[in-house]
């Protein structure tokens, strides 16, 4: 019998997606403005999460398409399919879309808007939800049982998530071959 402290816990980052048929597999990830669906074939045994910035499709390629839930919700669903799931047993729940900060447009609710709007015209029954507000959740999903758990983050770690989500991708610069730093 698996327990909650022998599960294998998955991060899903911004722009990623996970799938699995492993019951000890929990899927997490931390969520401002962003969203995630979790969506699940119970007859498969099969589930998976995504984690999108952004709503739509917009104009990138490659990496940059990655932001976007048009991009991350196919290949979710893709992936499902590929492991034996159904789209006519597809069920999925939206968790995230907070506007996280004041004064800014309320990406989150077009992101929650987006996500309710697309599984709708795929036909994917919308098991579960919870969206919007003004603080960042911490999310626990666990595919093949279809269980989802969330905490609100209080308001600093929600500011800490909003800036984890939106800074810019750092260049890495290698060191040089000889340094003057020795270790023992």
């Amino acid at each position: 019998m698996t327990t909650a402290w022998n599960f294998r816990k998955i991060h899903v980052i911004q722009g990623e997606y996970k799938v699995t048929d492993d019951p000890d597999v929990v899927l997490s990830t931390i969520l401002g403005s962003c969203v995630a669906a979790c969506m699940r074939d119970p007859v498969a045994g099969v589930g998976g999460m995504n984690h999108f910035l952004l709503p739509g499709h917009g104009t990138g390629t490659g990496g940059e398409a990655t932001r976007y839930g048009v991009h991350l919700m196919e290949l979710l669903i893709n992936g499902l399919l590929k492991m034996g799931a159904r789209r006519d047993r597809l069920e999925a729940k939206i968790i995230g879309g907070a506007k996280t900060i004041v004064g800014l447009s309320n990406v989150g609710e077009m992101n929650a808007e987006f996500a309710h709007t697309f599984l709708s015209h795929e036909g994917i029954r919308i098991v579960g939800s919870n969206t919007g507000g003004d603080v960042g959740r911490k999310l626990q999903y666990h595919p093949v049982s279809g269980r989802a758990r969330h905490t609100t983050l209080s308001g600093a770690e929600t500011q800490k998530t909003v800036a984890l989500e939106t800074a810019p991708e750092k260049t890495i610069v290698p060191m040089p071959a000889e340094s003057s730093i020795e270790f023992f």
